[in-house]
């Protein structure tokens, strides 16, 4: 009988998937914020071969010096990590958090990877994980991306000839588009990245203004006809 837990954010299915596929108990009890042991005894409930400890090998295919080079999809790609990615505290993994399934699937393929997306059956948003110190480490000490980014992110040095696809990258990620009123708005939680955002787009014409409450830091701009010039798709 499997052992059941209501803190449990991954159903049994995904944390097998997750351990066949090369994560360590560790990793998946911290994505489904449950214990190791539990996820031991998930396996042992579901006759599922354990891994000698400590073994880990790369299944899966990436470019893990990908952020180390400017090129206009990597602004795009920084962009949407700052708005929708994050850095695991504990492990030597980063991941993207989308309800769109073909932005990561093309996020992945621009990676140079082929780890699958997994999705959160109680959300229905879907995850990219992936393992890879080098990766963690460029984000972090290149870009200044931290695991606590979202209240204490500062806008990165990204050079001004990839500047509109690093803003058009966070925008898909938290940006939003009012089709009544031609308004377009970006939510962040750090004042400091929303500042050096409002100052970017001043300096490029736009009329600009920001809200903040105890959660949210928005950022409002409007004008569609110069909206549509500057930022194109990916």
């Amino acid at each position: 009988m499997t052992r059941k837990n209501i803190k449990r954010t991954l159903e049994v299915d995904e944390i097998i998937k997750l351990y066949l596929e090369g994560a360590s108990t560790t990793e998946i009890a911290k994505l489904s914020n449950v214990s190791p042991r539990y996820i031991r005894m998930i396996l042992s409930d579901h006759n599922i071969e354990k891994r000698p400890f400590g073994s880990w090998k790369r299944k899966y295919k990436l470019n893990e010096d990908y952020f180390k080079t400017w090129s206009k999809n990597m602004a795009y790609i920084l962009g949407f990590f700052i708005a929708d990615g994050f850095v695991s505290n504990d492990f030597q993994t980063i991941g993207f958090a989308q309800k769109e399934k073909y932005i990561l699937e093309q996020i992945r393929d621009e990676l140079g990877s082929n780890q699958p997306l997994y999705q959160n059956k109680q959300t229905g948003v879907y995850m990219l994980y992936l393992n890879s110190k080098v990766m963690k480490n460029d984000l972090m000490e290149i870009h200044g991306i931290t695991p606590n980014k979202s209240l204490d992110i500062k806008f990165p040095y990204v050079p001004e000839v990839y500047l509109n696809h690093f803003i058009r990258g966070y925008f898909d990620g938290d940006g939003n588009i009012n089709s009544h009123g031609y308004v377009v708005s970006f939510v962040g939680g750090s004042l400091d990245f929303m500042t050096a955002l409002e100052n970017h787009l001043k300096a490029r014409g736009f009329e600009m203004y920001l809200t903040k409450n105890e959660k949210h830091i928005r950022l409002y701009m409007s004008g569609r006809k110069r909206y549509r010039q500057e930022f194109c798709v990916m």
